[in-house]
């Protein structure tokens, strides 16, 4: 895969940054994009410093002037890592932001790869890398929305994983579990940016409640992104880290023996909710 050229959506921080970074030091051709315009410089001069010939532009993945514009740069793989999280129990969640979770990490990602795709068509080659989420295959009480989109990010990319195949185009999903990047924590802090007469009369105290798992190291989860970019992994689906597996896969077994609740009691992730702090690492 040497002189591939990688775009990269939401690399202006977090998995998006690192992996951009990674790529470039292994001699990727990388496009790394943010929204956030402010972040475009300070991301050419980190590159710099490091010696690394980065490219860096500006994307909104929601904007079609921009996904048309991104569409006509010369690219081999697409990684799709833009992503923002709405948090908020499915009672209590305003209508705008239910809607802004899906305009990104659902319809602005795949409104983008349907331009690659196609690109990628006629080359008959090309790869799709979604960073999608444990959340994708698991559901935790206060992210419906957030899971719920990446649900839908599973499905698109099942089904395109399918639609491309005869074309020679591969596509992969990486599906990080609890990391602290501030990320799940923010998610949990989404209620403080909503209009004043949604948070009256709320079911939940926002206030109270933090995502509720111990968090891991992040930097697996981007060591593991350009494996899966660089075909050094080659599995299709990705979760990270290793060690919750086996947990993942429990959970989505469960719901098919699970019966129907016979009283009112608190869900133990609820009250794990109230429990924790916020930003609690697990120390791996």
């Amino acid at each position: 895969m040497d002189n591939k050229i990688v775009l990269i959506t939401g690399a202006g921080s977090g998995f998006g940054k690192e992996s951009a970074f990674l790529l470039a030091r292994q001699g990727y051709e990388v496009i790394a994009t943010t929204e956030t315009v402010a972040q475009i410089q300070s991301l050419k001069d980190e590159a710099k410093k490091e010696g690394l010939d980065i490219r860096v532009e500006k994307l909104n993945i929601t904007d079609e002037n921009d996904r048309l514009l991104a569409a006509e740069w010369d690219i081999d793989i697409l990684l799709n890592n833009a992503g923002i999280s709405e948090g908020g129990a499915v009672v209590d969640l305003p209508e705008d932001k239910l809607r802004s979770q899906f305009e990104v990490n659902v319809f602005g990602t795949i409104l983008l790869t349907q331009h690659i795709v196609r690109r990628f068509i006629e080359k008959k080659r090309g790869k799709i890398v979604f960073v999608s989420s444990v959340a994708g295959i698991t559901t935790d009480p206060f992210t419906g929305a957030y899971s719920a989109s990446k649900h839908a990010l599973e499905a698109f990319a099942e089904a395109l994983n399918k639609e491309v195949h005869e074309f020679g185009v591969q596509v992969a999903t990486v599906n990080p579990g609890p990391i602290l990047t501030g990320f799940n924590d923010r998610m949990f802090e989404a209620w403080k940016h909503w209009w004043v007469e949604d948070k009256y009369h709320t079911v939940f105290d926002y206030e109270k409640i933090s995502f509720p798992h111990e968090q891991y190291h992040p930097r697996q989860v981007s060591e593991l992104i350009v494996k899966v970019v660089t075909g050094e992994v080659d599995t299709y689906r990705n979760v990270v880290p290793a060690e919750i597996i086996a947990d993942t896969k429990k959970q989505m077994d469960e719901v098919w023996n699970r019966k129907v609740h016979q009283q009112a009691e608190r869900d133990p992730l609820v009250q794990k909710s109230y429990e924790i702090a916020p930003e609690t690492p697990n120390g791996k």
